[in-house]
């Protein structure tokens, strides 16, 4: 993961916690799977398969208004959203600048781009960009238009 000792890849903490998570997980998934479902308007003939999830694993909760910061530790975003195409996590929406929800700017970062980590001793998740505010505020928009309106 690249953040040196205080990250572990693996999260520990109650049992109650965790399957809070497997559940939000479960949810996560049924919810993208509906709009899915409703543009083929057939469902699959293939019996559900069940997978149980590492305990490496990061769910959408952890991610979805997780602070992003620089390489000096300035916080330079939000994680809005994700985007996924065919399963996969193809891209961060993040919130870049504005004030309590006024002037927001959105930006699209691959994954790739940010680097994530657990901090056992925070027990908190952090996210790591090589970029200044100014380059995500000068990257090219996303907008919540069309069929990513909200």
């Amino acid at each position: 993961m690249g953040f040196g000792a205080p990250f572990s890849r693996a999260h520990s903490g109650p049992p109650e916690i965790l399957m809070r998570r497997l559940v939000l997980a479960t949810l996560a998934a049924a919810a993208l799977a509906g709009p899915a479902l409703a543009a083929n308007d057939t469902p699959p003939t293939v019996a559900p398969k069940f997978e149980s999830v590492p305990q490496d694993a990061v769910l959408s909760y952890n991610l979805i208004g997780l602070n992003i910061t620089d390489a000096q530790n300035n916080t330079v975003g939000e994680i809005k959203d994700l985007a996924i195409v065919h399963e996969k996590l193809v891209g961060y929406i993040v919130s870049v600048g504005g004030f309590l929800g006024m002037g927001e700017h959105y930006v699209a970062v691959a994954p790739s781009s940010i680097a994530l980590g657990y901090d056992a001793d925070a027990k908190k998740w952090k996210a790591i960009i090589g970029a200044t505010k100014e380059q995500l505020k000068s990257a090219p928009e996303f907008k919540y238009d069309g069929k990513f309106k909200r």
